[in-house]
Parts: C-alpha cells; sequence; structure tokens
C-alpha cells in the first residue's frame, strides 16, 4: 500500500466538548477505554501538544498514541499550488472575492439549533443584499453530521432563499478542503475548518465562539479567543473587507495542526504495516491528490437590484438582492426567468436566463428575446446569457439583436448579464451601435471590464 487517503470528514481536532460539556471530545477515558484498557492499535494525533493532554487526562492511552501528523491538512498544501483553479470551478472571476461559510455541528454552531439565536439564518439574506453579486461569491461548508442529521431535503429546504440569492453549498465531503484554499475569507466557527482556514493563511471572522464548548487548554480555543470577531447587528461590507484586508492569522496560533507537515503518508503507512508486522513497501508513501471539483458557476434567480452610472462609454454597475445602503445611481430591475414568483416578471426591467444557444426548447437566443418582450410588456431588454463571457440581447424599440462578449485582450472577466445592464442603461441614455460595433466599459466586479457590442440580425 503505498497510497493513502483521508475520510473526508473533520477530525475531532482534540480539542472539542460533547454538546453538553464536560469531557474532551476524542481525549477523554470515555472514548478511548474498554474495561480500563485501551481498545485501539493507534490512537493517531497530529502534534506532541495533544499528546501533553492525553497524559494528563487519559494516561492509560499514551501507549497506543501515534504521532502521524494530519493527512487532510497535508492533501491541502500540496493543492495549493491550484487555487486559482479551485475558484474557477465555483465560477469565481478575476477580481471577486469568495466569502465561504462554515458551521461545526455543535447546537452552538454556526449553523445550531438555538432557534431565535441562530446567526445564520438572519445573516444569510443580508449578506446577499449588502455585498454586491458582482465582487462576491458566497458558499457554505457544512459540516457532514448536520447534513446527516437533519437530511439533504431539509438543509435544502431551509437555505432555498439563500441559494437563489447565489449560495452555493459545497459537497461536505469532497470539496470543503478546496473551498478553503479558494476562499478570502471565512465566517466561521469554533469547528476545525476555520482553524485549517488560519492554518492555510486565510482571513477568519468568527460568527459563533462556542464559549463553554471548548477544552479551554486547546490550542484551538486559544485561537478562538483571539480570533475576530463578526458582529451580525452591524452593517455586513465593512465587517468583510476589513476581513479580507487584515494581516494574515497568526502562524504560531495555526501551526498546532500538525507537528509533521507533509509527512503524515510515510508516518501512518508506517504504523499501519508495523501493526500487521509486514514489511514496508521501499516506494515513496503518498495521499491521493485533492480532486477538481465540477464546475459550480455562481447562478443568481431572485431578483437583481441594479444601480449604474453613465458616463460616456463607461459604465459602473452595481448589483445586489436588496439595496444596499449608499447605492446611488439610475435604478433598475433584472430578473431571471426562473424566479420563484412569476409576479416578478411583469415589473423587470431586464428578463434573463442562460443556457445553451441551441437548446431546442427555447427557439434559441433570437426566439427567446423576441417572445420575452412580447409576453412582458413592460420589459425593455431580454438578456439570453450563452456562456461564461457571452449573451445576447434584444432591446424594446431597437431593430434586430445584439451580441455582447468580453474584449478579447482585456482583462475583462465579468457576468455577461452585468455587460447587459450596463448595455441597457446606456441605450436609454441614447447609445446607438455602429455597424462595426464598438466597445463599452464595465466598472464593477473589482475592476474595469471592456466589453465587446456587434449588431446582430
Amino acid at each position: 500500500m503505498d497510497t493513502l487517503k483521508d475520510s473526508g470528514s473533520r477530525k475531532p481536532e482534540a480539542g472539542s466538548r460533547k454538546p453538553e460539556a464536560g469531557p474532551t471530545f476524542g481525549l477523554s477515558p470515555e472514548w478511548l477505554l474498554s474495561g480500563g484498557e485501551p481498545f485501539v492499535d493507534g490512537l493517531v494525533l497530529s502534534h506532541p501538544e495533544q499528546l501533553e493532554r492525553l497524559a494528563r487526562v487519559c494516561a492509560e492511552a499514551v501507549p497506543s498514541a501515534v504521532l502521524a501528523g494530519d493527512p487532510c491538512f497535508d492533501r491541502m498544501l500540496a493543492a495549493r499550488p491550484y487555487r486559482d483553479r479551485f475558484r474557477r470551478a465555483w465560477g469565481v472571476r478575476r477580481g471577486q472575492r469568495l466569502v465561504v461559510l462554515n458551521s461545526t455541528w455543535n447546537p452552538e454552531g454556526f449553523f445550531g439549533s438555538g432557534g431565535g439565536q441562530d446567526v445564520l439564518p438572519a445573516l444569510l439574506p443580508r449578506l446577499a443584499a449588502e455585498l454586491p453579486a458582482d465582487d462576491y461569491r458566497l458558499a457554505a461548508v457544512l459540516h457532514p453530521n448536520i447534513w446527516y442529521g437533519h437530511g439533504p431535503g431539509q438543509i435544502r429546504a431551509w437555505l432555498d432563499r439563500a441559494r437563489r440569492d447565489g449560495l452555493t453549498l459545497i459537497d461536505p465531503v469532497h470539496e470543503w478542503r478546496q473551498a478553503l484554499l479558494a476562499a478570502d475569507l471565512v465566517l466561521g466557527d469554533f469547528g476545525a475548518v476555520s482553524y485549517y482556514a488560519a492554518a492555510l493563511g486565510t482571513p477568519v471572522l468568527l460568527a459563533a465562539d462556542g464559549a463553554g464548548v471548548l477544552d479551554p487548554e486547546a490550542p484551538l480555543a486559544e485561537f478562538v479567543r483571539r480570533a475576530p470577531r463578526l458582529d451580525p447587528r452591524a452593517p455586513l461590507l465593512p465587517q468583510v473587507e476589513r476581513g479580507i484586508s487584515a494581516p494574515r492569522p497568526d502562524p504560531a496560533l495555526a501551526g498546532f495542526v500538525t507537528s509533521e507537515p507533509g509527512r503524515s503518508a510515510g508516518l501512518l503507512r508506517r504504523h499501519f504495516y508495523a501493526l500487521m508486522d509486514l514489511p514496508e513497501p521501499s516506494g515513496p508513501a503518498s495521499l491521493e491528490p485533492l480532486p477538481l471539483p465540477p464546475y459550480h458557476p455562481g447562478r443568481v434567480t431572485s431578483p437583481l437590484h441594479v444601480r449604474t452610472r453613465v458616463e460616456e462609454r463607461d459604465i459602473v454597475v452595481e448589483r445586489s438582492t436588496g439595496h444596499p445602503a449608499g447605492a446611488a445611481g439610475d435604478a433598475h430591475l433584472a430578473v431571471h426567468e426562473e424566479t420563484r414568483h412569476p409576479g416578478d416578471l411583469d415589473v423587470a426591467d431586464v428578463i434573463l436566463r442562460d443556457g445553451s444557444a441551441d437548446d431546442p426548447r427555447l427557439g434559441g437566443p433570437g426566439a427567446w428575446t423576441a417572445e420575452v418582450l412580447r409576453l412582458h410588456p413592460h420589459c425593455s431588454t431580454a438578456v439570453y446569457v450563452t456562456g461564461p463571457d457571452t449573451c445576447l440581447v434584444r432591446s424594446r424599440g431597437r431593430h434586430g439583436t445584439f451580441h455582447l462578449s468580453a474584449d478579447t485582450g482585456a482583462e475583462a472577466d465579468a457576468d455577461p448579464a452585468a455587460y447587459a445592464s450596463a448595455f441597457h442603461v446606456w441605450l436609454a441614455y441614447g447609445g446607438t451601435v455602429p455597424e462595426r460595433g464598438l466597445v463599452l466599459r464595465l466598472h464593477g466586479a473589482g475592476g474595469v471590464h471592456p466589453f465587446r457590442v456587434e449588431a446582430g440580425n
């Protein structure tokens, strides 16, 4: 055996207590002894600090302890060069920031069971409303026990509004490590994922500190005491911006994740073969690399409130699911055709959808845009997004269609629907498209994004 694979679930962290408080999860006699004797052949610890605490709370288990590092963390370390690939897998565009919300499975966690005291339910719609949609992507990593305890259907039902607002739910077993590597900020709690994020150098804001839940002597508890907090009652955008720009987490606090970075595969294999009383293979031990997740582009089907400012061919665009404080400029409403409430389409200025240009159900982008303007008299602009950087637009009162695409050779990387909103307001200000086409400049999504407009048939 020369390849090892970690289980994919979070380690107990040897620092959490059970929900009713008291013994330390994973290091107390009731977890490790049967009839006063250890019942495991090897208790794998990632750092000597855990061994020291084990000696204090359950000395009988010390002979079975094995210091073998952390294979889960080692897989993340090996995958760090592929951060940009992971970001693209979740549709994070150049200039966007990925905010990952993380919750452990304790009732005191971010996604807990404290009824009206829970932070996450009230926080999610505010994050979508206050953080500009083109500047931020939101994703959530929920501990597997949350999914298994409530069931996937219930979790998705509870988070349905957030998902329509653009939240991506991360696979709790196979993709959470890649999400941490891709993240610009983690909004979390006292679980191991927040600690892993800090160990990777990712900024962390704690929304739940688990007071009274952690072993006060554990390094995780010290990390929680010193980590910056998120104030859920204060405006969120300034806190998120400060969190991203703040100095990286103190590496000394996160250094207790493992005392053997990059060496867990060899240490574990050595122990396993010793248990089997077999000679260890001569080749190097290795861990299975983290896979590239499937493509999960951001998708918002809730109505988007759009603010714009036009200066000749430069258009500033800010989109969100709410009316962010301080937003200024001309306003219009952009609604996805798959909105939950059909009445939204009756008041939309821009109606959009995304899909393949040759989808036979829709008759093609040209036919679909014409049908939308016919069905919805209030709508001024119909937008069919055909790819990651292209869309087809039909505007009421204008002949034919327009093809919008990111300007090749420029650092353009914005949502084509944002290009369409910019084009919509530019036309409203009297813009005309010459036969040879033209280039407009979208200001937003972390920078300036030139896009080309060409007249169609």
